[in-house]
């Protein structure tokens, strides 16, 4: 029997990446107990002199959080649910489907996932603008419903899947939908769970947009709301900011750690490295 000599220069490098990676983060968390002064200082000392809760009690009480939570709930639920059932539909018709132009739709498919966002920005703004959806809830969900990345996901995962299961279920006398919702969705429990992180993600942390179709404070979401609200007429308060980080940080850690093992498989499983 062979024995491995441990790589503890390994555990070392590893650990010195996870202590590297994570320091952003406690660094966040203390400075949210600290005063914006006590931030400035140089030098800046890591842990907090004398704690305070005065920037959450700020962060609760002078804004109005709970409808910048709600808007960001609304907007990042409606649109990982729509990325998810709509990108699951084109993800099974470009994989398990036979029709013409299928190959040529996945190739403009594939050249949209390289157009940088920035490129489509205006054009998107003056559509929406267009259609009366400005400062509107469909304004702020409605462009991202579904994305090149996740027809992209759901179509790797499913073509992994067997056709003999499809051939099956049509030989059964189940029609395409179905086989879509019965058959094939059930066994997509990994790329639907990747998908829900990457979009929730996204659309949770999104600025520019928001800020830009979003022009009363009704609408605003949470990072638009703090972006605007912690910079004073002198300085950025920092402990504020610090505050409304860690705040909006919790719920993308709560879907992760509850996802976690499916978006591990389906990163495996789809081919995205």
């Amino acid at each position: 029997m062979v024995r491995t000599r441990p790589r503890w220069w390994l555990y070392v490098l590893l650990t010195l990446g996870l202590v590297a990676m994570i320091m952003p983060f406690v660094w966040m968390i203390l400075g949210s107990f600290k005063t914006t002064a006590e931030i400035r200082q140089y030098p800046t000392e890591f842990l907090p002199r004398d704690a305070t809760l005065d920037n959450y009690t700020q962060l609760f009480g002078r804004l109005d959080f709970a409808t910048y939570f709600t808007n960001s709930v609304v907007v990042a639920v409606c649109v990982t649910a729509g990325n998810i059932v709509f990108s699951s539909m084109v993800g099974y018709a470009l994989a398990k489907l036979d029709f013409a132009g299928k190959r040529l739709l996945f190739g403009l498919v594939l050249v949209t996932l390289m157009v940088p966002g920035v490129v489509t920005f205006v054009p998107l703004f003056v559509l929406t603008a267009n259609l009366g959806l400005v400062n509107t809830y469909p304004g702020l969900i409605l462009p991202f419903l579904i994305t090149p990345l996740g027809v992209f996901l759901m179509r790797q995962f499913m073509l992994s899947l067997p056709d003999d299961i499809i051939e099956a279920a049509r030989i059964d006398g189940a029609n395409e939908w179905r086989i879509f919702l019965r058959v094939i969705m059930p066994l997509c429990g990994p790329a639907v769970a990747t998908l829900t992180i990457l979009t929730f993600l996204g659309s949770w942390n999104n600025f520019l947009w928001p800020l830009v179709v979003a022009t009363t404070e009704d609408k605003y979401t949470l990072p638009v709301a703090l972006a605007l609200y912690s910079v004073g007429q002198n300085a950025a308060q920092y402990g504020l900011m610090m505050a409304g980080a860690v705040v909006v940080v919790v719920p993308v850690l709560v879907v992760f750690v509850a996802l976690q093992r499916f978006f591990v498989q389906g990163i495996a499983l789809t081919g995205i490295k």
